[in-house]
């Protein structure tokens, strides 16, 4: 198997590592090739995804955390300088083989460094008992790519935080699910980062192969496919959301539409009293943001005990956020 290197290159954004996969895949004689990357804290989701049901946007956003969706299937996850990612590509097209070959080839090497490694389901390898990789798969021109991630020393709390819906129930009660379910090779092993990548290249492959600069701008143009608005956010359907609780004006339930995060529709029932043109307000909120701060925007200029008796505009914001 060939390992990738790259020619003078700093670290990049991650789309422009699944691009080199695609770029080696489509370009490259067939055999297999394997490399490692980090990135800086990064979200990525799989192609099919709705991005609101798998990732806390609020957090992801406040913390300057990366997002971006990828070709393969699968779950959400997260990444950074202490997870490691892989690569694998290979002109096998059967994906159930190179699933298993590709993770008994991990696994045989986390034993080989004393770990009580083994393959789990479809595509997670365990460390006793525990998850310490998980990997995607799909193909590009004939050839199979797998993609996955290892843990070498990640923060759960910030992964279970950015990965969560936005909830603190669901995000403390993750956490300590997620504790108890994956694992760190920090936690088994005294052997720093750079060692373990090293040991791993040389177990899984043979040969070496390097990118140079003319290969560098064939993928940043690859890349591009990776960053644009309709391949992030494509994918998402419109969905519904519905928010209620008890004020001082009645029962009120909020009902709204979304599509990437931006109000399509809004309606709202309940036993509270009507003064104004109640479509007349709810008006005012379509093609907005569904974030507490832009609510407040239009909220500031709109007076809210025009429209509905006793409703406040605290009170409108705690229905919603």
């Amino acid at each position: 198997m060939k390992y990738v290197n790259y020619q003078n290159l700093e670290t990049r954004r991650l789309s422009f590592y699944l691009a080199t996969e695609e770029f080696i895949a489509r370009n490259y004689p067939a055999d297999e090739y394997f490399f490692m990357w980090q990135v800086k804290p990064t979200v990525i989701f799989g192609r099919n995804q709705l991005i609101e049901n798998e990732v806390n946007m609020k957090y992801v956003r406040d913390n300057n955390i990366e997002f971006y969706r990828r070709k393969s299937g699968g779950g959400c996850v997260y990444a950074d300088y202490s997870n490691i990612m892989f690569s694998f590509i290979t002109p096998n097209f059967n994906k159930d083989f190179v699933f298993t070959t590709y993770l008994n080839r991990v696994a045989d090497v986390l034993k080989k460094l004393g770990l009580k490694a083994e393959v789990s389901g479809r595509n997670d390898i365990l460390i006793e008992e525990h998850k310490v990789s998980g990997n995607a798969f799909y193909q590009v021109d004939s050839k199979s790519i797998v993609h996955g991630t290892m843990l070498y020393n990640t923060d759960i709390s910030v992964m279970v935080k950015a990965i969560t819906p936005d909830n603190e129930k669901l995000i403390s009660r993750g956490i300590d699910s997620v504790r108890k379910r994956v694992t760190n090779i920090k936690d088994h092993l005294d052997i720093t980062i750079e060692d373990f990548k090293e040991f791993i290249k040389k177990n899984i492959c043979d040969e070496e192969i390097t990118l140079d600069s003319n290969d560098i701008l064939k993928i940043e143009r690859i890349e591009e496919s990776y960053l644009t608005d309709d391949f992030i956010y494509g994918k998402n359907p419109n969905y519904t959301i519905k928010k209620k609780k008890k004020t001082e004006a009645g029962v009120i339930e909020v009902s709204l539409e979304l599509k990437n995060n931006i109000v399509k529709k809004i309606d709202m029932l309940g036993d509270y009293f009507l003064i104004g043109d109640q479509d007349e307000f709810l008006q005012k909120f379509k093609g907005i943001e569904f974030e507490k701060e832009d609510f407040e925007l239009v909220l500031s200029s709109v007076d809210i005990h025009k429209y509905i008796y006793n409703l406040t505009a605290e009170d409108f914001l705690q229905i919603l956020f």
